[in-house]
């Protein structure tokens, strides 16, 4: 059986845990009696069974949404020869939509996030919002079957499209890869960042973004004991209106208090392994945040987690044995937004300090963690139930 995967994201080019879940989930599925081909947008590739697409020259410069579905209908086309065909977030749902019915195969779709909990995306896209959330609703309608990250993912999926099938909709968790996220102590490394291992720490790793809540977590860090660090690997804004709010809470928090690191560029996996594991606690304080492979990955590395209790993010965190939930109480407008934010803070802050006042409870938590993913998060076992749904529908 040929499986054609489609995804926005494939090494080198990742940037988000989309990305990081194709790349590992490619790499379980391929197998003797299954034929995975890969076609993802951006430069050529020399992986084997890879193809790659960039934007047809007559579309350049084009609104973003509209750029996306041109590169979908020349992925379209080449799916011809497949059994089944993959598509991972709106970005290459179109592709997947189209080849399904051009080629007349089963399309299925995982989804990573949905565009109706997503509306400051039209900040972003402007019209091209109308546009992905048009391509995302017509792939669900048309998919043979379509794949929830978490049960908190699949509960949004069917209150968004309340049309599907209920027996369509099935839950396959994100993993990790066991073997290259470990616990990775390399102290040096860390003090080149301008990190101080010795202090407390606490760490946020992810795009910049509103769903990642990281304003948020700026607020609340000016609440944190004045020994604690905290570290920011935050990149990619999605608007330069929101990178500029980042940046003037970073620069306040800087004034007021020691300790504050942002690393802006993508590290490599060994470099954030090191920085995760010399935290403290990490912190995922996301208002919208399906499951969340980045907690995932600290917990691999033996750090605790304090995430918002929103999403899939308690399907991963396991309050008070592998971290800590901050409670949320959200607007029903599709924002996330906390309906009372000062607290939301407050409480983050509290949480965050609880934990890493007991430096010895947060490292029981971390191990945790880590036998936690162990147990329930390696590909294997996410590549086997993919699998299945695969043979299934073919």
């Amino acid at each position: 059986m040929r499986v054609d995967v489609i995804s926005r994201e494939y090494p080198p080019e990742v940037y988000g845990g989309a990305g990081v879940h194709v790349t590992e989930l490619v790499r379980a599925l391929r197998n003797d009696d299954l034929e995975v081909v890969v076609r993802a947008f951006g430069a050529p590739r020399d992986e084997p069974g890879v193809f790659s697409y960039g934007v047809p020259a007559e579309l350049s410069g084009a609104n973003p949404a509209l750029t996306t579905l041109g590169t979908d209908l020349t992925i379209a086309r080449d799916v011809a020869g497949a059994d089944l065909v993959h598509s991972h977030t709106w970005y290459a749902n179109a592709a997947g939509h189209v080849a399904s019915l051009l080629h007349g195969i089963p399309h299925v779709v995982t989804a990573h996030s949905l565009e109706p909990l997503r509306p400051w995306k039209a900040e972003q896209l402007g019209g091209g919002y109308r546009l992905s959330s048009w391509i995302e609703s017509a792939a669900f309608a048309g998919a043979a079957s379509v794949i929830a990250v978490s049960h908190g993912m699949r509960r949004d999926i069917l209150r968004a499209y309340p049309f599907l099938d209920e027996e369509r909709v099935q839950v396959v968790h994100n993993g990790i890869d066991l073997e290259r996220w470990v616990p990775t102590h390399d102290p040096e490394l860390v003090r080149s960042f301008g990190i101080d291992p010795d202090r407390p720490s606490v760490v946020f790793v992810g795009r910049i973004t509103r769903q990642k809540g990281l304003p948020y977590l700026l607020r609340a860090a000016a609440l944190l004991p004045p020994d604690v660090q905290l570290v920011l690997c935050a990149g990619a804004p999605d608007t330069p209106e929101i990178l500029a709010e980042v940046q003037g809470l970073v620069r306040d928090l800087q004034r007021q208090r020691s300790g504050v690191v942002w690393i802006e560029r993508l590290l490599p996996q060994h470099e954030l392994a090191a920085i995760l594991s010399s935290a403290t606690t990490f912190v995922c304080p996301s208002v919208y945040e399906p499951l969340g492979i980045v907690n995932l990955e600290a917990m691999a590395c033996g750090a605790p987690v304090v995430g918002t209790a929103t999403g899939g993010i308690p399907e991963v965190v396991a309050d008070g044995v592998t971290g800590r939930l901050v409670p949320i109480d959200q607007m029903q407008d599709g924002t996330g937004t906390p309906t009372d934010p000062e607290r939301f803070v407050a409480d983050l802050a509290r949480t965050l300090t609880e934990v890493v006042a007991d430096p010895d409870a947060a490292r029981a938590l971390g191990r945790a963690g880590r036998d936690r993913a162990e147990r329930e998060f390696g590909w294997d076992r996410i590549a086997e139930r993919t699998e299945a749904i695969y043979r299934s529908l073919v």
